[in-house]
């Protein structure tokens, strides 16, 4: 299957993943623990915060990870998929100071930066013919309102029309509104019209206000998150979705989270991807933060597959967690690792050391030893081709005298 195509709302899922589910949990014997669980997954029914909490304490990992890859298949068979992109950071100049943040600037501090139109574009000619998407957040800029993204990403879209644009957080949306004196509303639609394609997840972090009080003060609440995100699919934005774990949330905070980004999958599904990243502490200002293991990591990828049903994709998002974690991961759930990003300062300025030069070859290389068979996609998840890997070529060895 050289390319197939889909639409923004299945994003290439199986259309009848509940009923291959079914038989696939049918066929294993599951410990009394998960016994509950794996009837309603069995039965189509969606799973309670209570049971994402029962997941989160369930003592046997590889067991929800076996539980979570079935979910993961049920859908996409053995695909994993990624695609070709660079991240391009158009300031690190913010009015916020979110304690987890390593990234942000004053306008004052001598690192600080904020790229004009023209220098964004000649970042984007370094990538022009390796990428297909440009992936860019950045910090919210006292100067710069929606009139200045329109005319970027106008620019952008003029001189690389076949580069989709994925920009933009919800509390970045809610800066420009408020800099224009705009609705959320009008925002989305010049953006759009602008050239805007999708919206990244990131800003959710916990979604629950006084979590957020402590780790993210100042920035959108989490009713203007979803808000945001809700507007942006009425327009026929699709998005991704995300959640930071490892601070000072509980168990039931993560779970509950997942539980309101699904209700809000359920009104357009066009929320496409989930994307999970533990916190990382260096650089910033958050001690008391708990720390996120990598078995916790992988439950929570695990965890998130099987609550978040009307979520098609699950990112093991390699640029936080590595490629190692990442790897296991697509056994625990995950169906996708983002791409070949190429740079980004956000994840590596707290503490990421991921590689940002892999090409199609390496990323296909990762999913293949995985065990899965690479699938490189477009932004939107409506384009997919399959990658073959060519084995390496035997070394030519001289003969050996005699």
């Amino acid at each position: 299957m050289p390319g197939w195509i889909s639409t923004p709302a299945s994003a290439g899922c199986d259309a009848d993943w509940a009923a291959n589910l079914s038989r696939m949990v049918a066929a294993k014997q599951w410990s009394s623990g998960l016994s509950d669980i794996v009837n309603k997954l069995q039965s189509g029914q969606r799973l309670t915060v209570e049971d994402g909490i029962k997941l989160y304490e369930h003592p046997n990992l590889h067991e929800v990870g076996q539980l979570a890859n079935m979910a993961k298949m049920a859908r996409y068979r053995e695909y994993v998929f990624f695609n070709s992109n660079v991240h391009i950071n158009q300031t690190n100049i913010c009015v916020l100071a979110c304690k987890f943040c390593a990234f942000r600037r004053s306008k004052r501090q001598s690192d600080a930066y904020d790229l004009s139109i023209d220098a964004y574009l000649e970042e984007m000619a370094k990538y022009a013919n390796l990428v297909d998407e440009v992936h860019s957040v950045g910090g919210l800029h006292p100067d710069w309102d929606v009139e200045h993204y329109e005319n970027l990403i106008n620019a952008a879209k003029q001189h690389y029309p076949d580069i989709a644009i994925k920009a933009l957080t919800a509390v970045e949306i809610k800066h420009l509104s408020q800099q224009s004196d705009i609705t959320y509303q009008e925002t989305l639609e010049r953006l759009k019209a602008a050239g805007l394609d999708s919206l990244p997840g990131g800003g959710a972090e916990i979604l629950n206000d006084d979590v957020r009080k402590i780790i993210c003060n100042g920035k959108e609440s989490s009713s203007e998150y979803l808000e945001i995100h809700r507007r942006a699919h009425a327009l026929g934005i699709p998005s991704n979705c995300t959640m930071l774990f490892g601070t000072i949330e509980s168990i039931r905070d993560r779970v509950l989270h997942m539980d309101q980004l699904r209700k809000l999958a359920d009104e357009y599904n066009l929320f496409q991807c989930f994307v999970p990243y533990p916190f990382l502490p260096d650089s910033t200002r958050l001690p008391e933060a708990q720390l996120a293991t990598s078995n916790e990591v992988l439950r929570t990828i695990a965890v998130s597959r099987l609550m978040l049903d009307s979520i098609p994709h699950i990112k093991a998002y390699r640029m936080n967690i590595g490629d190692e974690v990442a790897e296991l991961a697509l056994n625990y759930g995950a169906d996708d690792i983002d791409g070949t990003v190429r740079q980004e300062s956000i994840m590596h300025l707290a503490g990421a050391n991921s590689s940002l030069n892999y090409d199609i070859y390496q990323m296909a290389k990762l999913v293949k030893d995985a065990g899965f068979v690479p699938i490189k996609r477009n932004t939107t998840y409506t384009y997919f081709t399959t990658i073959n890997i060519e084995p390496p070529k035997r070394p030519r060895r001289l003969n050996v005298i005699a």
